[in-house]
């Protein structure tokens, strides 16, 4: 492959047929990358949005001077973006810039530019290479690693899509200083997530430690990326255990959809807070998780996140999100539930009595 035999430090951490970086030098050793390789390859595109292209484009050029002369294809942020229309609308720039199958594109941005960026190329000619330089704490921790690509259909989330890995992720914490406080606080829910559903050690790190202090914010990336690859590589089409990575997505993907829907202004990890929440609750009810453990996972979020009330006159449309989501079987609605903390179980079907019951609770909790 294009970086098979390519060694960066100061941390990599090996997947399934690519590499990831994790560190502030590593796009000068790009740089020389794209220099030892210019010759295996056409054009290249910078795929991003106007945050991206403001805050990070001018710092990764500066970096790695061998992307000066790059096409560069800006869409507008934001998940209304994250269509087959705007992804139509960039083939037809690719073919119109004579893009052929030995472009590239480096995907420079958040969850949805990588998302989209990675499914473009996957396409595109049946498919040209493409990197990942994501930009926010929830793309660099979750939408730059496992291999999943997709679009939205009609407000459903991550309806239309396909797994293929990047070439390479660069993890560059340099980005993260360009994030508002709240979209930092969206990437710290699948964080949070991580060490849920995984690793009881992780959680307690997270209780004693400054994410932001750079030793910190490391060893968060690190352990974090390494969790949820080391889960993709034991089930990479999302057959099994990779399901555990949906923790709080069942109940958080609906309120997202519903919340795109109604116009109303809330991030991804914001619903996945929300959902997190709602899915401890069930998982005290229905899985075995004690009250305890249930209480302090709870206080926790809701100390870390600011929590917003499901509105209960919209419960039966959320309960249809729900069972369009792609993670369920026919008419059934399946969880991934905490049995304490860092054990998961997944497809544990829950009744809509439950449901409700749980977001009841989760109101209750925050009134």
């Amino acid at each position: 492959m294009f970086v098979s035999r390519i060694k960066i430090h100061p941390v990599e951490i090996q997947s399934d047929k690519y590499s990831i970086y994790i560190g502030n030098d590593i796009l000068q050793e790009f740089n020389a990358i794209l220099e030892d390789y210019q010759e295996q390859y056409s054009k290249v595109f910078i795929f991003c949005d106007e945050n991206s292209s403001q805050l990070c484009l001018p710092y990764l050029i500066e970096h790695v001077p061998m992307l000066i002369g790059a096409e560069l294809i800006e869409i507008e942020s934001g998940e209304d973006n994250k269509t087959l229309s705007i992804c139509n609308d960039v083939w037809k720039t690719l073919s119109e810039s004579n893009a052929d199958r030995n472009a590239f594109i480096v995907n420079l941005g958040g969850g949805v530019v990588c998302d989209m960026g990675g499914m473009i190329a996957s396409l595109y000619k049946r498919g040209i290479r493409f990197f990942h330089i994501p930009t926010t704490l929830l793309s660099q921790v979750d939408a730059s690693v496992g291999g999943k690509l997709a679009v939205d259909l009609d407000g459903h989330k991550n309806q239309i899509g396909l797994f293929r890995n990047p070439d390479l992720v660069l993890i560059v914490p340099e980005f993260l200083k360009t994030l508002p406080e709240r979209h930092w606080m969206s990437g710290m829910a699948e964080v949070y997530k991580h060490a849920l559903i995984s690793d009881a050690s992780y959680w307690s790190f997270l209780e004693h430690v400054d994410v932001k202090d750079e030793d910190a914010l490391l060893s968060l990336l690190n352990q974090s990326i390494s969790i949820k690859n080391n889960i993709v590589l034991q089930d990479w089409e999302e057959k099994g255990l990779r399901k555990t990575l949906n923790f709080g997505h069942t109940i958080g993907h609906a309120i997202e959809s519903q919340a795109l829907l109604k116009g109303r202004d809330l991030l991804h990890g914001e619903a996945i807070a929300i959902g997190m929440v709602v899915e401890t609750f069930l998982s005290e009810m229905t899985n075995g998780l004690k009250t305890d453990v249930s209480s302090v996972i709870r206080k926790k979020i809701q100390n870390v996140f600011s929590l917003t009330q499901i509105d209960e006159r919209e419960f039966s449309e959320l309960i249809e999100w729900m069972r369009n989501d792609k993670k369920n079987d026919a008419s059934e609605i399946n969880f991934t539930l905490l049995k304490d903390i860092g054990q998961a179980e997944f497809n544990k079907v829950c009744s809509v009595d439950q449901i409700e019951q749980a977001i009841k609770m989760y109101n209750t909790l925050l009134s």
